[in-house]
């Protein structure tokens, strides 16, 4: 059987999946992919952002075992206006609650965003509070514990409002519109993961 590669600007409230699900969207409305092909790793249903989807076995452990280690760059909207000390935090891994026991949190690179990016907007859009400033920032992970970056910056002090996976490795959304869905040659996919052919 032929491996076959694509990317996907997974919208909000979509699910990562493509089997059916009651009342939920699914992948399955914006991507014809062969029938055996699935989302490596997942993005939460409120989350948007980049996913990759193949029938590769082989890649799918690389990137999904905690053995390897790959960045995943994540563009969040926070409530409130961003400190520096909250980014020193973020930084340095806050200690967050999982499974309900703390863990402490990798570090990572943080850098707060001068101006808003430009993002597509988000359907539908974020409820907005006048009173209420919000920031954005880039965050990059060599980790993926469940809703780790929404509870980080709850952690410290800044809820998340709205959170787009940017990057996985030099995989990039550039270009892409929530929907959007790509099929990638195989040389290129491994390249831009793992910097060589394999």
């Amino acid at each position: 059987m032929p491996h076959h590669y694509f990317i996907i600007y997974k919208p909000y409230q979509v699910l990562s999946q493509f089997s059916p699900s009651e009342g939920k969207a699914t992948l399955a409305g914006f991507c014809k992919v062969p029938p055996d092909v699935y989302p490596l790793g997942r993005l939460d249903y409120d989350s948007e952002g980049l996913l990759l989807l193949s029938n590769d076995p082989g890649l799918n452990h690389r990137l999904l075992h905690p053995s390897f280690h790959h960045e995943r760059e994540y563009w969040v909207q926070v409530e409130g206006i961003l400190t520096p000390e909250a980014v020193t935090q973020l930084a340095l891994g806050p200690v967050i609650s999982l499974d309900g026991k703390p863990y402490s949190t990798k570090r990572c690179v943080v850098a707060a965003f001068n101006t808003e990016p430009a993002v597509p907007q988000r359907v539908p859009p974020i409820r907005v509070r006048q009173n209420i400033p919000t920031s954005w920032l880039r965050l990059t992970l060599s980790e993926g514990k469940n809703r780790q970056v929404r509870r980080m910056t709850a952690a410290v002090g800044f809820p998340t409002l709205r959170l787009i996976r940017y990057r996985i490795e030099g995989i990039r959304l550039d270009g892409l519109q929530p929907g959007d869905c790509v099929a990638l040659p195989r040389a290129e996919v491994f390249e831009k993961l793992f910097g060589r052919h394999i």
